[in-house]
């Protein structure tokens, strides 16, 4: 495992970070729990061994494609480690670390182009691309190996150097992905910090930073923001969603129940461009109740090392704390939980799957991004009153919209007020797509050559043109 700054110093005992397995509630493992003093030498660093890392695209990429090799070579190690400290059940963790692996190889491959200006004038003008220097990651704890592959990739591609902090919930596979990387990239071209706050405040405002991506909440989006702009860093900010799907009259229900459903409960519903918001036409909304709480009463829950669990986990006790709370509200408002509505007898961090009706559209779990396993289901009465209510909140990642005619259907997605929207589908992106919210959703893009440019920055040189 990488060191840090305190596990140098001879008989120095580092201060440690416990990890909790949230299928147990119980400790498992601990990481360093770095300080922000330690933060000066680790930028330092980044900033030397960017100097090499970016003259030379021919050995990034060739060390990017090693990289996603031993990726793949660890898998094993890699997907156990994630569901352990994740919850997630292990098929996701494995298809976690191939996206991982995939999303290396494909910024490997890509190139920035040098353009021509022709504008008339008797001069030869160029863009070229060059880097920007040490980038900050700072990522979640839901997807933390894709979600860092994510940032990192094509900061690498780029020719920057890397410092990523996981969340404290979870550093273990992390770490492990950095010690991985670190066989195949040069020293200090990708550092992984792991600790408390306010070690992730310092990171971003550290001066010799010069890009910060984040994924997270608004509040503290807003405050990295801030903390970066002291320094006039670059920020790419996704700071999550409330993502509404908006069910047509003509949507036939048990043909799109499954794909809903797991559209919103995927990973325990600990996605930000899970769908959190069900729009159903009157006639159709007590079927559509029906269809998903007989799925959310029969799906398999537990530990996501079990090979027979589809749901695993809230990851950790802070945020069960929140969606207990907000669902708790929602029954108080008058709400009815046609499956679950509470927290699972036993060990560990377990919500039954809900599905809530009879919601007031006022309810913090519809306006607010709740960020577990519920899901409220409401009616409308007019197409219109559907799209204003999708829209209605101050979050605009994504979208969906469900229907027979794929046509209409697209015409009403064109409506919405967000970043991707999905006909009949939702939450799946190609690597090749640019990933961005409106709004609150998020500052910058990420994905596809915009993820790549958005790395980068422009260097015009002029020469005359030879008469």
């Amino acid at each position: 495992m990488p060191t840090s700054e305190a596990d140098r110093v001879p008989g120095h005992r580092a201060a440690r970070l416990a990890v909790v397995d949230p299928a147990t509630g119980e400790i498992f493992d601990e990481v360093p729990d770095q300080q922000p003093d330690e933060l000066d030498g680790v930028v330092d660093r980044a900033h030397r061994a960017w100097h090499g890392w970016r003259a030379d695209p021919v050995v990034r990429t060739t060390a990017l494609r090693v990289a996603a090799d031993a990726v793949e070579a660890a898998g094993d190690d890699l997907a156990r480690l994630l569901t352990r400290e994740q919850g997630k059940p292990l098929t996701e963790s494995y298809a976690e670390v191939a996206r991982t692996a995939a999303r290396l190889r494909y910024f490997a491959d890509l190139a920035p182009r040098t353009r021509r200006i022709v504008d008339g004038r008797p001069v030869r003008s160029e863009i070229r691309w060059r880097p920007l220097g040490p980038v900050a990651a700072v990522v979640p704890w839901n997807f933390p190996l894709q979600l860092a592959a994510a940032k990192f990739a094509p900061a690498l591609a780029a020719g920057n150097t890397v410092v990523l902090k996981p969340s404290p919930f979870t550093p273990l596979a992390t770490r492990l992905l950095g010690s991985v990387l670190a066989t195949a990239l040069p020293e200090n071209v990708l550092t992984v910090v792991t600790g408390r706050e306010p070690l992730g405040a310092r990171l971003v405002a550290h001066p010799g930073i010069r890009h910060v991506t984040f994924t997270g909440s608004v509040p503290t989006g807003r405050a990295v923001a801030e903390a970066a702009a002291a320094s006039l860093a670059r920020v790419t900010l996704e700071l999550g969603g409330n993502d509404a799907a908006i069910l047509l009259d003509d949507a036939d229900v048990d043909r799109i129940a499954d794909r809903l459903f797991w559209a919103a409960f995927r990973n325990c519903g600990q996605v930000c461009m899970a769908v959190k918001r069900v729009y159903a036409p009157a006639r159709l909304h007590a079927e559509v109740v029906e269809a998903l709480a007989r799925r959310a009463k029969t799906v398999a829950v537990g530990p996501g090392l079990n090979p027979e669990t589809r749901l695993g986990p809230i990851n950790n006790a802070p945020q069960l704390a929140r969606v207990e709370q907000v669902v708790k509200q929602a029954l108080a408002d008058g709400a009815r939980a046609a499956a679950g509505g509470h927290r699972l007898d036993g060990p560990g961090h377990f919500f039954a799957p809900t599905i809530l009706t009879d919601v007031p559209p006022d309810s913090p779990v519809v306006t607010e991004e709740q960020f577990g396993p519920v899901l409220p289901v409401l009616p409308y009465r007019s197409l219109d009153e559907a799209v204003d209510a999708a829209n209605g909140t101050g979050f605009g990642l994504g979208g969906s919209v469900w229907g027979t005619d794929p046509d209409r259907a697209e015409a009403v997605a064109d409506r919405l007020e967000c970043g991707t929207a999905w006909i009949n589908h939702h939450a799946e992106l190609s690597l090749a797509q640019p990933f961005a919210g409106v709004k609150n959703s998020g500052v910058g893009v990420a994905g596809g050559p915009w993820g790549l440019y958005g790395n980068l920055r422009p260097f015009v040189i002029h020469r005359p043109q030879e008469a």
